[in-house]
């Protein structure tokens, strides 16, 4: 404290400008920094805990600034009791894009937790002028040894899920419904299923109250939600309103802690969807909460007149290739990565990170390149959703750098094409089973993430229940969320109290997993499609904070059929290496074998039918040359039944794993328990139904 200058009750002294934010640096002393490229000043602003009036407020001095940096240490704080803002001062000139306004409070963008939404759903108080408010906290979690697990990318099975979704409902079963601890007690269930990696919607602080703000003709519980949570507030720290503890604010730093822990523990990872394309912020006409007063210009993308582009569809777009911007995302990374051990991102509207400053897409966008060879990132999973709202679609040709996976779209509408029985999908279909070469050419299967349902669409019950979407309930006249889902209902829009079309319903979604889990690529499933889960039809859920968006736990009884299937062609993946290799197949015949390492067939063995008629095809994958099996997949998506001609190979018989043509438990058999085939010559497959034969040595 040598040299410092008494301000108050405090003393102050020039602070380290990095890191910027808050950082505790002893026992009653904090550091504070924060950057604006066109601020003249600004001040330090103190509140006690939940007290709507600061108890200081404290100038930076200006020999504290250091370039744009302002940076303070501040003795004699008591932090763990204290809260904190930034008020700025400089032009307000919204048409040159600075919206600097002394009478707001900023929440800092480097806070690493926030208080003012600690309990989901309730009700803030609106006429708080500083409702974000960041908290001051020690990174001195124990962590026990624990590490990034690096399960090598081919061998993930994601699993896509809702933090609160998950364990809200009534029938959870677990003590802290809705929060990071009620996952916890769920791991053992994952763990059961065989997933291996969780890839959690938007965990980052965001404000549930956006997309009802306003509306006050209902109680706060009853109203529409920003359930999903794609409206970032503060990239560092984690979404409060998901703690079990939910009065004693910034409990849920170690709760999440804990959660990712305990997933390591039991060899799940976790990814991170995270929101870098842009913020809660919304345009001109939403809340200046943090970038927007701190430094509108440098973090926004902004037109000659000052107005917000939208490449996003939600008014606003970051400014992610500004230099200083993009040291930001970098640091919130690496803080994610560094103080909570995550094991990878997925990056929503990943195309937004491509474009410039001025909005042109980028041929080596720094951002990207900075992402992908940053030592601390260096063995995360980087997947991108390579589009973004106004056309840019990059599937296949996002900058990868050798390090990103795509989520491929075009697996998901071409195997929901193939499902429901469109003609000319043979061709593709023998793209998308071999991880979509024609796309990813020059970057291994492993660069597709294949699925066919996620969070943004129809549930893959739905999938098979409604021929359109219905989302009357989200209230913007059904006009919101995709129409082209490439769904059929199978003869009745919704439930079904007819036998035959619930039977071939389930039978469909047997059929998806059964190809989902048998292609090359990295799959993901949605979280509740394992038991059926139903959203009635809405493809566009965001808002739906109700049984809508929550898994239902009773499913698992009356879709058990469902769960058993999924969770053994989950093991016969995690069994067979031949269905995850890290290179494309070359359809040759490999040392140590006598037939092509993966060959197509038809209706005949070694006759693929890709005509616009044909509906029917078989893959045969040979993993001899790794001392795998052979696996022989017939898909028939015809409405008639067909004779299939086995390929006979020396020394080999066929042994059936799975066929979803015939009824539960037959549908589908253990791993390793095969049921040897009579007839080794041919098999019938069902209307719309898929067969899986093992090929191995007679086991007598």
């Amino acid at each position: 404290m040598k040299g410092a200058k008494k301000y108050g009750e405090f003393y102050l002294s020039p602070g380290k400008t990095i890191p910027f934010g808050a950082t505790v640096i002893s026992k009653r002393a904090v550091n504070f920094s924060v950057f604006s490229l066109y601020a003249k000043s600004c001040e330090l602003v103190l509140f006690h805990k939940k007290n709507k009036e600061p108890f200081a407020v404290i100038p930076f001095p200006d020999e504290f600034k250091t370039g744009n940096a302002f940076a303070m240490t501040v003795y004699g704080l008591d932090y763990e009791n204290t809260e904190y803002g930034y008020r700025m001062d400089g032009p307000f000139n919204p048409k040159e894009g600075h919206w600097f306004d002394t009478s707001k409070v900023l929440l800092d963008p480097y806070a690493k937790a926030v208080t003012g939404r600690d309990i989901w759903g309730e009700e803030p108080d609106w006429g708080n002028p500083y409702q974000y408010r960041a908290r001051i906290i020690t990174d001195d979690y124990d962590w026990e040894g624990d590490c990034q697990l690096n399960i090598p990318m081919q061998d993930l099975i994601i699993y896509e899920m809702h933090v609160r979704g998950f364990t809200r409902h009534s029938s959870s079963a677990v003590k802290h419904k809705g929060t990071y601890a009620g996952l916890i007690e769920k791991i053992s269930y994952l763990k059961d299923l065989g997933v291996n990696c969780v890839e959690l919607l938007p965990i980052f602080e965001f404000d549930e109250f956006i997309k009802v703000r306003g509306d006050s003709s209902l109680k706060a519980e009853e109203r529409m939600k920003n359930f999903w949570g794609y409206a970032t507030i503060a990239y560092l720290a984690p979404k409060a309103g998901y703690s079990a503890l939910r009065s004693e604010g910034g409990n849920e730093v170690n709760e999440l802690k804990d959660l990712i822990k305990n997933l390591h523990m039991n060899g799940i990872e976790v990814i991170l969807d995270v929101v870098f394309n842009h913020t809660g912020e919304s345009d001109e006409n939403g809340p200046c909460i943090s970038f927007r007063g701190i430094d509108n210009k440098t973090y926004y993308m902004l037109d000659s007149e000052g107005n917000y582009r939208d490449f996003t569809g939600c008014h606003n777009t970051v400014n992610c290739n500004n230099p200083v911007v993009r040291e930001f995302i970098l640091d919130s990374l690496r803080y994610w990565v560094s103080e909570y051990h995550i094991d990878g991102f997925r990056f929503d509207l990943a195309s937004v990170l491509v474009r410039g400053q001025d909005g042109m897409p980028l041929s080596n966008p720094p951002l990207l390149e900075a992402i992908s060879y940053d030592p601390v990132l260096r063995k995360c999973k980087l997947i991108a959703e390579a589009w973004d709202a106004t056309g840019l679609y990059q599937v296949g040709t996002f900058p990868s750098y050798g390090r990103w996976s795509d989520w491929n779209g075009k697996f998901r509408d071409d195997l929901r094409r193939f499902l429901k029985g469109d003609g000319g999908m043979v061709s593709t279909m023998v793209q998308r089973i071999q991880g979509s070469p024609e796309i990813f050419e020059n970057r291994g299967p492993n660069a597709s993430i294949n699925y066919i349902t996620s969070h943004d669409g129809f549930t893959l019950m739905d999938l098979v229940s409604y021929a359109n979407k219905h989302n009357q309930d989200n209230g913007e006249d059904n006009i919101d969320g995709t129409n082209e889902n490439f769904s059929w209902n199978w003869g009745c829009e919704g439930p079904a109290s007819d036998l035959e079309i619930n039977n071939l319903r389930k039978r469909i979604i047997k059929n998806a997993v059964s190809i989902l889990m048998a292609s090359q690529g990295v799959p993901m499933i949605l979280a509740g499609d394992e038991m059926g889960r139903s959203q009635n039809g809405n493809n566009n859920a965001y808002c739906q904070d109700n049984e809508i968006s929550w898994v239902n736990w009773e499913l698992l009884k009356s879709n058990n059929e469902i769960y058993n299937f999924f969770k053994n062609m989950i093991k016969f993946r995690m069994a067979h290496p031949i269905l995850r290799r890290k290179e494309w197949f070359g359809g040759k015949v490999r040392s140590g074998s006598k037939y092509p390492d993966i060959s197509f067939h038809g209706l005949k063995a070694w006759q693929a039918d890709d005509s616009f008629e044909s509906r029917v095809i078989a893959v045969m994958f040979n993993g001899q040359h790794i001392k795998d099996n052979i696996i022989y997949m017939a898909m028939n998506m015809h409405w008639e039944a067909h004779e299939f001609v086995l390929p006979r190979l020396s020394g080999i018989v066929w042994y059936k794993f799975a066929d979803t043509g015939v009824k539960a438990p037959n549908d589908i058999y253990d791993v390793g328990r095969e049921f040897l085939l009579a007839n080794q010559s041919e098999i019938v497959l069902e209307p719309r139904s898929v067969v899986i034969l093992v090929g191995k040595k007679f086991l007598g």
